[in-house]
């Protein structure tokens, strides 16, 4: 939202009025500056009457955080929801104040703000405690209140039911500094330039709206911000004032949260720390999920075929998911398989696992009812439902008929839902696909909890819904088996893997369109992530679907999957047998994956542990001094050591950025080295896949058909190094997450050979 029109002008239908001097500094407990800031200078004591003042609070939280909180008025009930900050509990910081002639600074840990002294100034500065490192600032004209319509006297504010009221900051932009982050942006990686709007919506792949909005941003120059606000959020990175990155929410206070790293994974971890890591996946999770897709014709007979169709070509599938039509239609969601297309679901289920087909299920599901499910007059009748405010249910006729929505906010309605899911385990159900939860209304609705805000709730939801689904997995399976496909997330939803990147087109610009989205949720503090393989909409060619399949399969997790057309790749190209073909591409990759099973797992709980994506992961994370880095958003890093550039193109030509150092072809020992920008050309059994130097990868043996096996043992595995140095060592994980051994590169006359730490552990 824009305030201004230019540097001078106020946009014609906005007051605004900025804090214009800190007029005085106020230490509270718990190492708290309050600052009281008039929105005119204050000369004489008749300054001080008949105009707004805003307050400035800042907070030594933990180290190498700082909160900021604007308040106008401090009257205003603070309603809920509010983010579930610092799960795992809160760490201790060491804080103080200090006091010179430049100013007042707020130290907390490794980051301090400074306050200036200077009379008659608004001047915040934000640094390293040690002084090496600007950050950021909050200067002239940065912090604000606002009006809209623009009020003409003070007088109008007496009655604010036609009034919007804003609060808004403007942090300063560094030369050639760059913004990433905030959600599953499908656009220009950097969003300096961007407005962009925190509010979820079921928009596509294609489109400046998010599934998945995250109120945190990273900063190339080693800082990040998190914006403790679920209701919509504005922001206008230096697309309002060049130079600044401006954020906005409708109400009375506004706070973030300043986190310094210096480095970009080291604020990841601390962001991690506030909002909550990501819970351990199971290895099983990893390997590839075949869907029906979503309104083909499918049954019993259907999903058997399917799946004996996969092993005869040797493909392995870990997970078979039933989409929508597992249930009959505008029965959406009454947890009932439709009886005329699985007669005994539960004994199919058992079938299916015992002969080796599949070692889980996967389910859809969403938080909608529509009106001709039994559920819903259940649900309706038991209050479970979210209502308008003259008492009737909530209902419209977008997606299921006349559906209603299940309102999280009462305890009762959780338990039933999950009383609901339960049938699900007990036929055979080990996971579930959340879907939606995007469609939310804020306008004329009355939640069961009459404490939360509406506008808070919108994105809200999508955390409230897929925690219950998660954690009623957990209770059922273990804390370490539960495993979501979900589509909605705000902060703090990455506590519950995995999420997938939604409807995507059958197209090569869908598919960099959706791995520009997977970088920047990874960049929001996302571990694990999915997409479509093939594409959601339309009927993929060949050549599409086996590029798509390369990309796919070297993500975290892996899902065929689309809407009116099947993913099984005989049906593709028409069955071609060929080394070149739709299934021995799939067979070839799916393979891959479960070979790369050591080191995508090992590298899987490091991630986990910091808050870091696993695959997809930015360039600029491992090479964050290298500005080029943070300008690739056609390739990523699977982990810290290998390169993925997927093929963009039919003609198998691809450019890719290779950062400084050696580094070598993972399928023919090539080696290459950067910095350089290099051109290939694949054919559709291999794309760009380089290991960084230094590396020691430890790989499960060729033709390998298993996400979960013994691969600590020497019999499972292979080790491979990668132009070897003195500090080269890899952290090898076992299948149930747990560090069993270090290795470490060691030279001895000229060789080099891999010493097993595990008897230091």
């Amino acid at each position: 939202m824009k305030f201004r029109d230019g540097m001078w002008l106020q946009a014609p239908d906005k007051r605004v009025e900025y804090a214009e001097e800190i007029y005085s500094i106020t230490e509270r407990e718990n190492k708290k500056l309050s600052l009281l800031c008039p929105t005119a200078h204050i000369h004489s004591r008749g300054d001080t009457l008949n105009r707004p003042t805003l307050t400035v609070d800042l907070e030594a939280v933990v180290d190498g955080i700082i909160s900021v909180e604007v308040t106008h008025w401090h009257g205003a009930v603070n309603r809920g929801p509010h983010f579930d900050l610092f799960p795992g509990g809160r760490p201790s910081v060491e804080a103080s104040i200090e006091k010179n002639d430049a100013g007042t600074t707020l130290v907390s840990g490794g980051i301090a703000a400074t306050v200036t002294s200077q009379p008659h100034t608004f001047d915040i500065r934000f640094h390293s405690a040690d002084g090496k490192h600007r950050l950021t600032s909050l200067l002239n004209r940065s912090v604000g209140l606002a009006y809209s319509p623009a009020t003409s006297s003070p007088m109008d504010t007496a009655d604010m039911r036609d009034f919007k009221h804003y609060i808004l900051t403007q942090t300063t932009l560094g030369v050639g500094e760059q913004v990433y982050g905030l959600g599953e942006r499908f656009g220009a990686l950097n969003k300096v330039g961007q407005s962009i709007s925190l509010w979820n919506a079921d928009g596509g792949t294609s489109s400046d709206q998010a599934y998945k909005n995250v109120s945190f941003w990273l900063s190339n120059k080693g800082y990040g911000v998190f914006i403790d606000a679920p209701e919509r959020v504005e922001l206008e990175v230096g697309s309002e004032r060049c130079c600044r990155v401006q954020t906005s929410v409708e109400g009375q206070r506004l706070k973030w949260y300043i986190i310094y790293g210096p480095t970009p994974k080291e604020v990841l971890s601390r962001y991690a720390t506030l909002t909550g890591k990501p819970n351990k996946v199971p290895a099983w999770s990893f390997g590839l999920w075949l869907s029906t897709s979503f309104t083909t014709e499918y049954d019993e007979k259907t999903v058997n075929g399917f799946l004996e169709g996969m092993r005869e070509r040797e493909i392995p599938v870990q997970v078979f998911h039933y989409d929508c039509f597992w249930m009959r239609g505008f029965h959406w969601c009454d947890f009932e398989f439709m009886s005329s297309h699985f007669p005994d679901p539960k004994s199919q289920i058992a079938r299916l696992k015992e002969s080796g087909l599949i070692t889980k299920v996967s389910v859809w599901i969403n938080s909608y009812l529509g009106q001709a499910s039994p559920v819903f007059k259940e649900a309706a009748e038991k209050g479970y439902l979210l209502k308008r405010k003259n008492g009737d249910i909530f209902q419209w006729d977008l997606w299921q008929a006349g559906m209603g929505i299940v309102d999280f906010t009462n305890p009762e309605a959780c338990t039933w839902f999950v009383e609901c899911l339960k049938k699900l385990f007990d036929t055979g159900v080990d996971t579930i696909k959340t879907d939606f939860g995007e469609r939310i209304p804020t306008q004329d609705v009355q939640w069961h909890d009459p404490k939360v805000d509406p506008a808070k709730m919108h994105n809200y939801y999508a955390f409230i819904y897929n925690k219950l689904v998660f954690e009623a997995l957990q209770d059922r399976y273990g804390k370490d088996e539960a495993v979501l496909f979900a589509r909605s997330a705000c902060a703090g939803t990455q506590r519950f893997p995995v999420h997938w990147g939604g409807d995507c087109e059958s197209t090569f610009e869908a598919m960099a369109e959706s791995l520009r989205g997977g970088i920047s949720l990874g960049l929001s503090g996302f571990s694990s992530w999915s997409v479509d393989i093939g594409g959601f909409e339309g009927y993929p060619d060949a050549a599409i679907y086996k590029r798509w399949v390369q990309f796919g399969l070297l993500c975290s997790h892996s899902r065929l999957h689309g809407s009116n057309s099947y993913r099984v790749p005989w049906l593709i190209d028409d069955d071609d047998k060929s080394e070149q073909g739709c299934s021995a591409v799939l067979r070839k990759f799916t393979q891959l994956k479960c070979c790369l099973m050591p080191y995508l797992y090992s590298q899987a709980m490091e991630s986990i542990k910091h808050g870091w994506p696993v695959s997809v992961r930015a360039m600029g994370l491992e090479f964050p001094e290298d500005r080029s880095a943070w300008s690739c958003d056609q390739q990523f890093m699977l982990g810290s050591s290998i390169l993925v550039a997927p093929v963009f193109d039919e003609s198998g030509d691809v450019e890719f950025y290779l950062p400084r150092g050696t580094w070598t072809s993972f399928w023919d020992d090539k080696t290459v080295k950067g910095p350089q920008w290099v051109r290939e050309k694949h054919d559709f059994d291999t794309l760009p896949l380089y290991v960084r130097e230094g590396t020691i990868l430890v790989l499960g043996r060729p033709g390998e058909k298993r996400t979960t096996y013994n691969w600590t043992s020497p019999e499972e595995h292979e080790v491979r190094l990668y132009e070897p140095r003195a500090n080269s060592r890899f952290s090898l994980y076992n299948a149930e997450g747990n560090l069993v051994t270090v290795l470490e590169a060691e030279e001895n006359r000229g060789v080099w050979n891999v010493k097993d730490r595990q008897t230091d552990l």
